[in-house]
């Protein structure tokens, strides 16, 4: 045993002094101690830690979300609110609704007589200003006018409540080869015949000018 720490001694003196030429130290002496706080000897350092990336939008985790921030993504999305306009009313008309008063060249009554011998079809018609038109066969038509006091007259008996009773078709027996007048006021249709008329019908026959329609052909 004293021989091979011998041997060893002078190897390791061997190794100190070519060590020591090289400006190396050997394996086989005593470690140096690491200095105070530093790493010890033959150990990696470990790398240092690398600075935390800095982002433009560091802050954004801080603020709070807004309502145009999507709760998933995270991507703002933006919507612009247009205000709500009520809508504008529309305007009131203030036209006057008429007053239902006929106007002068208005129809007041229509007249016309058909049948006979000769098979007339001839017509009457009156307006409100009391100017009429006789029309018979193929002859031109004549026109006239009455007086206010004569068109008054037509207006009043064909309003007469009496003339509103009258009926719509004779009740008598048709008189061969005679007239049938048809009496148009109003939308109403009155048909005569050549008898004997209500006395409200022949008050507006009365007023009739010239008497109604012709009956020559």
């Amino acid at each position: 045993m004293v021989r091979g720490r011998g041997v060893r001694g002078k190897w390791c003196g061997a190794l100190l002094l070519a060590a020591a030429l090289a400006g190396g130290a050997s394996a086989c002496g005593p470690e140096t101690p690491p200095a105070p706080g530093g790493p010890a000897s033959g150990a990696t350092a470990p790398p240092a830690p690398s600075a935390p990336a800095t982002s433009d939008t560091s802050d954004a985790a801080t603020r709070t979300p807004d309502a145009s921030t999507s709760p998933t993504t995270g991507t703002s999305t933006t919507t612009g609110t247009s205000p709500t306009t009520a809508p504008s009313a529309s305007p009131t008309s203030t036209s006057t609704a008429p007053s239902g008063e006929p106007r002068p060249g208005e129809v007041l009554v229509e007249v016309v007589v058909n049948g006979g011998f000769a098979g007339v079809s001839n017509q009457l018609v009156v307006h409100y200003d009391g100017s009429w038109t006789s029309r018979s066969g193929t002859r031109p038509p004549r026109t006239g006018q009455q007086t206010p006091a004569e068109a008054a007259e037509l207006r009043a008996a064909l309003e007469d409540p009496a003339y509103a009773r009258v009926p719509n078709r004779p009740t008598g027996s048709p008189i061969a080869d005679g007239f049938q007048y048809f009496i148009t006021y109003r939308h109403r249709l009155v048909v005569s015949g050549d008898g004997e008329r209500p006395p409200a019908l022949q008050r507006v026959f009365a007023a009739l000018p010239e008497g109604g329609p012709p009956t020559s052909p």
